[in-house]
């Protein structure tokens, strides 16, 4: 047979009131495919906590992708640094890493002297647009990942991201690092939210 069939699931709405449920999705999915990873982004620390609850026992490599410390205050790292000494030590991989669809670019794209817009931004705002926010972050945090050595570009990873707070996309991704960015592959798109 040259297909399979595979569950997929649609959320009404985006945003943190899914993260719940993709998170457990996303594991259901990690389970089915033999994968071990799950990457999952964090902004202040609040989805960390839940994806750590709700995947603890379960065997799981979890990764969770912050914000770089300045993103949006010079000098300030948002996320909980109390719990992210926490998680460290339940064996949880936290990577802080420069957004790598857009990072330094943001800075001549959003400056009145320069102005402008780039590649690495279009493609951002492409997978942003025409898929889902959650997409676009779920592939940044992997490249981020990949870029910080926390996984290697073979093995699939099940990697999670969300359209503001939360997480509400799930996809199944074969990385790569940013600089062979054409080599990562969205390989399934287990969930998302259908109106943005």
């Amino acid at each position: 047979m040259g297909y399979c069939t595979k569950k997929g699931y649609y959320f009404d709405k985006p945003g943190a009131s899914n993260t719940k449920d993709a998170i457990r999705i996303g594991a259901e999915r990690a389970q089915e495919l033999g994968i071990r990873t799950i990457i999952v982004p964090s902004t202040s620390g609040a989805t960390a906590a839940v994806a750590y609850e709700e995947l603890k026992d379960k065997g799981f490599h979890l990764i969770i992708v912050t914000h770089v410390v300045g993103f949006s205050e010079p000098g300030v790292w948002e996320f909980d640094s109390s719990l992210a000494e926490r998680l460290r030590r339940e064996g949880v991989t936290i990577i802080t890493g420069t957004h790598v669809l857009s990072g330094l670019e943001r800075a001549f794209s959003s400056s009145p002297k320069v102005s402008g817009g780039s590649r690495s931004e279009a493609v951002a705002e492409a997978l942003r647009r025409i898929v889902a926010v959650g997409l676009k972050v779920a592939v940044e945090c992997t490249l981020i990942a990949a870029d910080q050595g926390a996984i290697g570009t073979e093995d699939e990873v099940i990697a999670l991201g969300g359209t503001a707070n939360g997480v509400d996309t799930v996809c199944v991704i074969r990385p790569s690092h940013t600089s062979r960015f054409f080599d990562l592959q969205v390989r399934e798109i287990v969930a998302m939210p259908r109106n943005r």
